[in-house]
């Protein structure tokens, strides 16, 4: 029988789940009949007239895309209001009658293709012009058509992403979404996609003002994938309080060993912060200039990405379809931030040692980014690397990654610096790793670091280590 140690660090993610955690920085493009009523919620009486778009350049949102150093994008195929953005034979509440007469998830598809950046689609369950909705198998059946247009006519999709919103239909019945049905239809038909929030391989954060937990574990309990309560949790309607609320105090803390040891089975599932570059999720005219500054986008990206998350950041294009100027200036400016910030790493060049490694285990494995990795010994008291760089640099950031294929393993580590005096204080102290933790750290210029790895399920496992 396993140990509880044992037991928590064979919780392991699987190979969708490691590549979607690799894209680190992704795309969130709501678009749609909101950006025509200037709305974030639409009722689904809209009229397809509605929609007509004078410059629609999807590869124009991929250049942004690439200027913003973001690897992927998801689509809002269809929203609540119902209308789809895509040839669909199932409606003709859909671009295809409306003026435009144009597929967009095809033109977005190929654009993707072009600048080499994945897609997913963002399909609502809720569909508030749909008559079949809230008639149970009829509806799932049109639901289940549709996803399936989607899964086969727009090349690999790297997400499909469903939330857990669920209102009445027409007919003042909720539906009942048969969601083992959506599952096996994308496992099948999609089997690399990952599937996200109201779905088995990626969690939702828990709010959407993009507040980060200060230790987000991927390894928690079974029940915290629950359908019920992912849907009970979302947002109910239009409400701008909700999008500004961060996380409560009961939901901070999902995976310490005093929540998993109380647990009947564990999962790994991983966090993805969604948050959107205004304060809406759609376009609105009057948020032009109510764009996040970039401290604040800075502050997410190194709090999400760098807390063991993916960052899912919310671009809505301008109604006439593109992306406006005040957006594309300021993920022009959080891109340079990236390439800037982390464009020298001092410890590809620097010395390092290590106490208590695993018998094989090189500790020089960490300037690497790829799948070596440095283990110390199971079970022992304590460990520490120690990195002497090879010059007095001015340092800001220290990166620090596990091996995740071997599960998230520390819970406590502290990163203590040597100046050219031999002068050694502590400059950071911190929780979680998991996949990635960025370490913000004032800016000091010092000879040498330590990380001493203070608490750990069984041993840490480190894949790489970065300073900047």
């Amino acid at each position: 029988m396993k140990s509880f140690l044992e037991e928590l660090v064979s919780i392991v993610p699987n190979e969708n789940q490691i590549n979607w955690q690799k894209l680190e920085y992704t795309a969130f493009f709501h678009y749609g009949m909101n950006s025509f009523t200037d709305r974030e919620w639409g009722t689904g009486k809209e009229e397809a007239s509605f929609f007509c778009p004078k410059d629609l350049n999807t590869d124009q949102w991929c250049e942004v895309l690439k200027k913003a150093e973001i690897k992927t994008c998801i689509i809002t195929a269809k929203h609540h209001d119902g209308f789809c953005l895509w040839n669909t034979e199932y409606t003709e509440h859909s671009v295809m009658h409306s003026p435009l007469k144009r597929d967009i998830v095809a033109e977005l598809a190929a654009s993707c293709e072009k600048y080499g950046i994945k897609m997913g689609i963002y399909l609502s369950p809720w569909d508030r012009h749909e008559p079949a909705y809230g008639s149970g198998k009829e509806y799932n059946d049109f639901f289940c058509g549709q996803l399936t247009e989607l899964l086969t006519r727009y090349g690999r999709l790297y997400s499909v992403w469903f939330d857990g919103a669920c209102g009445e239909g027409a007919n003042g019945k909720k539906q009942e979404y048969d969601w083992k049905r959506y599952y096996d239809l994308i496992r099948k038909l999609q089997p690399e996609a990952v599937i996200s929030v109201c779905g088995p391989d990626v969690r939702w954060c828990g709010n959407e003002a993009g507040d980060c937990r200060e230790s987000e574990w991927s390894v928690v309990p079974a029940e915290v994938f629950s359908q019920s309560d992912i849907m009970e949790n979302s947002q109910k309607d239009d409400n701008a309080v909700f999008r500004k609320q961060g996380l409560d105090q009961q939901t901070r803390n999902l995976g310490s060993r005093d929540i998993v040891k109380k647990a009947d089975k564990l999962i790994w599932y991983p966090a993805e912060v969604n948050v959107s570059i205004r304060p809406g999720w759609f376009y609105h005219p009057s948020e032009d200039h109510l764009v996040k500054p970039l401290s604040h986008l800075k502050h997410i990206y190194l709090n999400s990405v760098g807390g063991n998350s993916v960052l899912l950041l919310n671009i809505p294009p301008h109604k006439d379809g593109y992306i406006a100027r005040f957006d594309e200036e300021r993920l022009t400016e959080l891109g340079s931030f990236i390439r800037t910030a982390f464009q020298k790493n001092y410890g590809e060049q620097a010395l390092l040692k290590a106490s208590a490694s695993e018998p094989g285990s090189d500790v020089h494995n960490v300037v690497k980014e790829d799948e070596a990795y440095w283990k110390a010994i199971d079970n022992c008291s304590s460990c520490e690397i120690d990195i002497t760089l090879n010059e007095p640099a001015v340092i800001q950031y220290v990166i620090l990654q596990e091996q995740i294929r071997q599960s998230q393993r520390v819970e406590g580590f502290e990163i203590w610096a040597e100046d050219e005096k031999h002068v050694s204080r502590r400059i950071y102290s911190g929780t979680t790793i998991g996949y990635k933790k960025i370490c913000e750290i004032t800016p000091a210029r010092i000879t040498a670091l330590k990380i001493v790895f203070s608490e750990y399920r069984a041993a840490p496992v480190i894949r790489f280590i970065g300073i900047y």
